[in-house]
């Protein structure tokens, strides 16, 4: 399969006169969480809440600013989750891709909306006595 990519819509919820940043990202299934590059943390002005070690593709680990809230958008949905400030390239991993309920359609090679469930994002929680 080749590489996907998709547009996604990221803001400071903090800071909700800031104007939304659209960034192309790499959506990677493999990856756990959001990547943005440092120029989109500050025009977000986003805040550093710690560093954190991160294992990169070369399988060595270095220690990376993480940032948020961010609040990201595609299509018709939306997550809060925070993010590792890596790279020249936004990457969009499985936590943000799971919160939102999207897919990876592999003969189309894009993201989409999840078909089972087009109208809003649904959300597992089995085992979980209620």
């Amino acid at each position: 399969m080749g590489l996907v990519y998709a547009d996604i819509v990221l803001s400071n919820p903090r800071l909700p006169a800031l104007n939304a940043v659209t960034v192309r990202a790499l959506v990677d299934t493999g990856a756990s969480h959001l990547c943005i590059p440092e120029s989109v943390a500050l025009q977000l002005q986003l805040e550093e809440a710690d560093r954190r070690p991160v294992t990169l593709a070369n399988d060595h680990s270095e220690m990376r600013p993480y940032v948020g809230p961010v609040d990201v958008r595609f299509e018709n949905r939306r997550c809060f989750v925070g993010a590792f400030v890596l790279g020249e390239q936004a990457l969009l991993g499985a936590i943000p891709m799971e919160d939102m309920d999207v897919i990876v359609h592999p003969r189309n090679y894009s993201l989409v909306v999840n078909p089972r469930s087009p109208n809003f994002a649904q959300a597992l929680a089995k085992g979980c006595n209620v």
